[in-house]
Parts: C-alpha cells; structure tokens; sequence
C-alpha cells in the first residue's frame, strides 16, 4: 500500500486568468462565497429521510423502463464498485492504533487480464489508505491493491484478482473531445455511504471544458491546472471516482468533485475519459503518471481586458505573459505572442491548448503557430515534463 504523500493537493474552482507551466491552464477570479467539495463519502451512517411522492395512477397508461437511460445504467452497473478507505486511527488513552473506514468512495472497473482486474478511481479516495476495501455487493468486501495513483489528475488505480469481475466485461471508454453541452450525462456512484450504493442520476453535459487549479494544501502552490467536465447530473458525497455516461453506456469521464455556494445549485465535475485513458494506462503500467509541459504562461485571448488586447488579425487564441522553459524560449516562443494553432489543432482558448497539450508526451516536438503583430509564424516546440526545469528555469516576463 503506497504511503501518504507529504503534501495534499486541493482542487480550488477560479474563473479568468490561467498559467501553462505544466501540463495545464487555470483561471484567476473566483466564485463568490462557494467552495468546492470532493465527492467523498464519511463511512458512519446517519439517519435519512426519505419522503414519498403520492402518484396518480393512470390505469390506461403502460410506461416502459427500456429508455436509454436504463439500457446505459445495465450495461456498466455490474463495473461500479465502492470504495473503502482504511486508515490507522490512533487511540490517546489506550495508546493503540486500530484500521478504521474513513471514507467511502466510488470506482469502476477499466481493464481485466487472466490475472487482474483494474479499477479506477479518485486520487482522493485512497489517499493516506493504509487498507482499501473494494465493496461489489452489500456485504461483500474485497481487499484491493493500491498500484498507482496521481495527484495532479485526481487518478488513482486498483487492483483486485479477476475472480472478483468473473463473467463482467470492463466498461468502455468514450472519445470526450466529441461531447457537446447538451448531451445526456448520467452519473452512477455511492452517494451517502454504501446503503446508496449503484445510486443513478441524470442531467446533461453542461459545459465540456472547464479549468480547475490544482494547488497545494501547505503552501498553496498552484501546481497544475486540470479540464474538466460540468454536469448538472447530481454529484453527491460518495460520488468520487465514479463514471459520468453517455446515452451509449460510454464512459466520458470520472467524477470528481462540486462547487457549493449558498442559494446555489451543486455543480458536478468529471475528468475526461481522454485523460483518464492515458493516466490509468500509466498508473496500471508504472505506478505513476508523467505530465507534459509547454512551459509558457497565458490567458484566453477573450478573457483580457479591451486595452490589453494584441495588435493581432485575430479573436482567439493564447496570449503569451510569460515563458518560462527553455525549450519554449529555444523554440522562439516570445512573451505576447498569441498560440492560435498546436500540432494542427485550431488554439481558441486555454483549456483548447492544455486538451491539444496532454496528447503530447515529453520529448515530443510540437508544431505551434503564433501570432506575433500581424505575423504568423511556424514553430517547432521540444515538450518539457511537469515538475523538471520548468519549475527552475529562469524565466522571460512580459513587460507592464
């Protein structure tokens, strides 16, 4: 079982400015008087009101339960496990430590050999887990293998043994580049602790690109900056690690987290399947994840103030404050520059520019465009890892 990690990392929901330093991009500003929760579950079970809804009955009327609905909830319900976080709790007066449920999440299963059978999850989930349940039934507990996980995307992988999936196919995942606002989302998850469990809500996909910093607890650190999914499909305590469905039964993303703010309505949040794809695959293979970098700092063209604007021929695109790599200053990347084109991929925003950037891996060379003036020009960019000179490298500021 992998140990706790130094530092926590939080996930902090801003709106305006945002840096690449890493494999990322963000926004400044924020939501007034919210905050963002993880979907995570306490373990203790409280007492729940249920009230009844009188309903006419319409003796004529036949309804049918295939919809789509239930046909995608059938087919990945049986891959949907709880997840049970144990943590040594230490007694003061006895002066003894004893394993204790913490909290309870949700995770599905992606990937199955003859062996194995892998689960992904939350970050935050397992995190400081001395033991990990996986619950697949009531009742039904099965101890599971911590074999990666991945701060910087909220990804954690698990193993238990194939036994435990016999006769279940893993699910599918979605290409999330082809989902559009509007579409049905369906969340499936835990919500309230295990006596919820395989709970199913629906909504849309409300926007398929949001940013959220990653930044650390202890120092408050931005370290990198993650796209998300929004859902107004309902993301309760316990819905972590969960997946967020198409009407096919196609995972487009794993839930996360919600915002919360007083007079205002929960909004859910799920990593894209894209990203999920490539971090589980590394996490599953080497136990940890490695993160692209391009090594500038920027903001959404349309996001400056009028008298901040370029003297560029277009509306869109990433604006250049800062670079701070040298493989991004060797390319020529300048600061005002303005990013409207990465590895043939039109750039119109920052979260366009970090979904085109995690396709990546470090080492690659990356053809950008950029607008410079009334020029555009063809640069060939060497992609840097997170966490290396990007965090060192001194770096060209533009001027104020």
């Amino acid at each position: 079982m992998r140990g706790m990690r130094e530092h926590r990392l939080k996930r902090a929901w801003v709106i305006g400015a945002v840096a690449l330093v890493s494999s990322g991009v963000g926004v400044a500003a924020g939501l007034a008087a919210s905050k963002l929760e993880p979907a995570i579950s306490a373990p203790a079970r409280s007492q729940h009101v249920v009230r009844a809804m009188d309903m006419a009955a319409d003796p004529g009327g036949v309804v049918s339960l295939s919809t789509g609905v239930t046909q995608a909830v059938k087919r990945v319900e049986p891959d949907v496990v709880g997840v049970e976080n144990y943590q040594l709790v230490s007694n003061f007066f006895s002066q003894t430590s004893k394993l204790q449920a913490t909290g309870i999440g949700t995770g599905v299963m992606f990937y199955k050999d003859n062996r194995h059978a892998y689960i992904v999850t939350n970050n935050h989930v397992v995190e400081g887990a001395a033991k990990v349940d996986i619950v697949v039934d009531p009742g039904k507990h099965h101890d599971a293998d911590v074999v990666g996980t991945d701060p910087y995307t909220d990804l954690a992988v698990l193993r238990v043994p194939a036994s435990v999936f016999r006769g279940i196919e893993p699910v599918t995942f979605a290409d999330s580049s082809r989902i559009e606002a509007g579409e049905p989302a369906i969340a499936i998850g835990t919500p309230l602790g295990l006596d919820f469990a395989d709970t199913v809500t629906s909504g849309i996909v409300s926007a398929k690109s949001r940013l959220m910093p990653v930044q650390d607890e202890a120092t408050g650190q931005t370290l990198d900056y993650q796209t998300v999914i929004q859902t107004d499909a309902a993301i309760n305590p316990g819905n972590s690690g969960g997946p967020l469905l198409n009407i096919r039964g196609e995972v487009i993303g794993i839930n996360s987290c919600k915002i919360v703010a007083q007079n205002f309505e929960g909004m859910g949040f799920a990593i894209p399947s894209n990203e999920v794809k490539v971090v589980a695959k590394q996490l599953m293979e080497k136990g940890h994840a490695v993160h692209p970098a391009l090594g500038v700092e920027g903001y959404s063209l349309a996001s400056l103030p009028q008298q901040m604007w370029p003297d560029v021929p277009v509306d869109y695109g990433v604006w250049v404050k800062r670079v701070s790599s040298p493989e991004a200053r060797a390319a020529g990347i300048r600061p005002g520059d303005v990013i409207v084109s990465f590895n043939g991929q039109t750039v119109r925003t920052m979260a366009e520019l970090r979904t085109a950037l995690f396709q990546t891996r470090p080492g690659d060379v990356a053809a950008v465009r950029v607008y410079r003036g009334d020029k555009l020009l063809a640069l060939k960019v060497k992609i840097g890892q997170m966490g290396t000179k990007l965090t060192t490298a001194p770096a060209l500021d533009f001027a104020r």
